[in-house]
């Protein structure tokens, strides 16, 4: 029998089929378009999204040679797709990287909010999080407030057009509004965001050992599998991926290198005690945890700079990196793109990138070294945050496919990097979460041990791990210089909004 698993990312919908043996048979994938109707904004058309789900399983189950039993699904996270009574969309998703709800989290940390947000529940706010969407459309659009019934997430809105059930997986819900430790909503926190209204649309919790629901006969019907077959909500995508990846044990270390940079470990406890930073996040796993740190621009960064060198390609850029020394003749990148700031390895709303120690002597493959550079040191940031100490450190996503890039990131972090063989790391996550919550295998390291493979190791330089030790302190000095200056810029970014012209 086969296994069909969805991995629903913010661009690109997957959809993997797994047979018998639990090799990757067929894979399926379908683009989603992301709109942009105002600068900074970020949406999606929740049953274009859904089309797309059923589009990509379909085809996969048309290629299968065995039936299917199980169907598992993993999403991209945080955001906010509201639905009404009947479980449909009040309006399109708000995804995770918008940033129209920057001013209310920029209230909540001067107040405080933030920081005692962080001791209830190890994840700072940031503006894609359901909490300040929310504050953002109470203020700003409160009739779909009003209408909404239910604040679910990627996943959520899936799994409802699955089974029929509007429900939350706990990796999901781990933030903004559950005390972590307890894995429950907390109404101290609901009040700490001036929230206690909303708690009539948040969904129950599915809990880490009740993720299965079975497909309707409507659903059944659009992708071609029996009615009653098993659909397991597995953990959001960064989760799932941490799972498909072998990274569920306490020291083990990942970094997905695709839309966002995440670099995240596994830990056993929660700890709220250090600085507030980054989010910590029940891994669907009994009693463990994942400290990440996904940043809010990451492999997209590259295809900026692919755009902006003339290239037709992002593998192009890496390719080009090869021909400058390490340091880039002195060019430092800081990349932080996003119009929402960023968010790891720390909240800041107005924080913007650029290149620094720019003169006429840089060519086009300084600038390329330097942003893969820049890029590498965050992750380097993020994993030193974790404050875990791993021996290795496994990759996957679509910027694991450059060979470059990947002993780029080995020289920068001093550890070997192991680079995933799966095309789709995430869709194995739930499959392996799927086989558990059936009980095919006991538990899912068992299923880790048994379908997680490595493709290849690549081991770092010690003399350019040497000099990355030492750029590394020097570009966490001109971080905070430049993030000193992020409401001198946000000010003049306003101004030029009010100059007229093209």
């Amino acid at each position: 029998m086969a296994v069909v698993c969805v991995d629903a990312g913010t661009t690109m919908i997957k959809a993997v089929g797994y047979d018998g043996t639990g090799k990757e048979a067929v894979v399926a994938r379908q683009p989603v378009p992301l709109d942009r109707p105002r600068p900074g904004w970020a949406e999606q058309d929740m049953h274009l999204a859904w089309d797309s789900v059923a589009a990509t399983v379909g085809q996969v189950v048309r290629r299968l040679d065995e039936p299917v039993d199980l169907i598992s699904l993993t999403a991209q996270g945080d955001g906010l797709w509201l639905v009404d009574g009947a479980g449909e969309p009040t309006g399109p998703a708000i995804l995770w990287n918008d940033g129209r709800a920057a001013d209310v989290v920029r209230e909540w940390d001067a107040a405080g909010v933030a920081r005692e947000a962080f001791r209830l529940n190890g994840s700072m706010p940031f503006p894609g999080l359901p909490s300040a969407i929310l504050t953002w459309l109470a203020a700003n659009e409160p009739a779909r407030v009003e209408r909404s019934a239910a604040a679910l997430t990627c996943g959520g809105w899936i799994f409802s057009r699955l089974t029929g059930r509007v429900a939350v997986d706990s990796s999901d819900a781990s933030a903004p509004f559950t005390d972590i430790r307890a894995r429950a909503y907390s109404d101290e926190l609901l009040a700490l965001y001036g929230l206690p209204w909303a708690r009539r649309l948040l969904p129950p919790v599915v809990p880490d050992d009740q993720r299965t629901g079975e497909l309707t006969k409507q659903a059944a019907a659009r992708l071609g599998v029996p009615a009653g077959t098993p659909v397991v909500m597995a953990p959001y995508d960064i989760a799932s991926t941490s799972i498909g990846c072998g990274t569920v044990s306490p020291g083990h270390a990942c970094s997905v290198l695709g839309t966002t940079l995440c670099t995240q470990a596994v830990t056993e406890g929660v700890s709220t005690d250090g600085e507030p930073t980054g989010f910590t996040i029940a891994l669907g796993l009994p009693g463990r945890y994942l400290r990440a740190f996904p940043t809010l621009a990451g492999g997209d960064v590259i295809q900026w700079a692919c755009d902006l060198l003339g290239m037709s390609h992002p593998a192009e850029v890496a390719e080009l990196a090869t021909q400058a020394r390490p340091g880039a003749g002195g060019l430092v990148f800081l990349p932080y793109l996003s119009p929402a700031g960023e968010r790891a390895p720390f909240l800041d709303p107005l924080v913007r990138g650029g290149f620094i120690g720019l003169s006429f002597e840089h060519r086009r493959e300084d600038i390329a070294q330097a942003v893969l550079e820049g890029l590498s040191l965050v992750i380097r940031d993020c994993l030193t945050a974790t404050q875990a100490q791993p021996t290795e450190l496994r990759i996957c996503g679509g910027g694991s496919s450059s060979t470059v890039w990947a002993q780029l990131i080995a020289d920068v972090t001093g550890l070997p990097v192991l680079r995933s063989a799966d095309a789709e790391p995430g869709a194995r996550g739930a499959f392996l979460v799927g086989l558990a919550q059936t009980g095919r295998v006991e538990r899912v390291e068992d299923a880790v041990a048994s379908y997680v493979t490595m493709q290849d190791t690549f081991e770092p330089d010690t003399a350019h791990t040497a000099f990355y030790d030492g750029l590394f302190a020097d570009v966490q000095v001109l971080r905070n210089d430049i993030r000193e200056q992020g409401p001198r810029l946000a000010a003049l970014r306003d101004r030029s909004k009010e100059v007229g012209g093209a």
